[in-house]
């Protein structure tokens, strides 16, 4: 059974195993024993558990999309004509299931959903649009931003004592 986060809370060993596997996910656990300054059995126990209560979801690699060719970042705002739960259950599993999509979140005020899209030029967000968005039933209205520059882009959480 799964051990929740409310059962336990994270100390000041947690929060410095986090800190550092956010900077570098491939760390090996000798290392980052080495760096927390604590056992390697000691840390791996450490890090189990934080996967256990679900606090580590996944260890993944950040790619660069512009060395994929995706140049194109875009905020694309959607409304539905209809608020019923069938509305949003179907727009969520068509977007679910669109790679290009990066994020999706269900908001408050004009839009109901607000996404960020990857691609690679203009003439993608075209096709993108046309072929994806365009056709799922039941929107109301689409608004799309392109980024000119990034600003800021990061996956580090803040952490408590940061």
């Amino acid at each position: 059974m799964k051990e929740s986060l409310s059962e336990t809370s994270l100390d000041s060993i947690d929060l410095a195993i986090l800190r550092e596997i956010q900077h570098d996910g491939r760390m090996n656990n000798s290392e980052l024993a080495r760096r927390i300054h604590l056992s390697q059995p000691a840390t791996h126990t450490r890090l189990k558990r934080l996967e256990a209560l679900g606090v580590i979801r996944q260890h993944v690699s950040l790619l660069d999309r512009n060395k994929l060719g995706l140049d194109m970042v875009c905020f694309i705002h959607v409304s539905l004509q209809v608020h019923s739960r069938d509305a949003f259950e179907s727009f969520q599993q068509a977007i679910q299931a669109m790679p290009e999509v990066l994020e999706c979140y269900h908001l408050t005020g004009q839009f109901d959903y607000v996404l960020k899209v990857v691609l690679a030029n203009q003439q993608e967000l075209k096709q993108f649009l046309w072929t994806h968005i365009v056709p799922i039933q039941g929107l109301n209205q689409i608004n799309t931003s392109v980024v000119l520059s990034e600003i800021k882009s990061t996956t580090v959480l803040p952490l408590p004592g940061d």
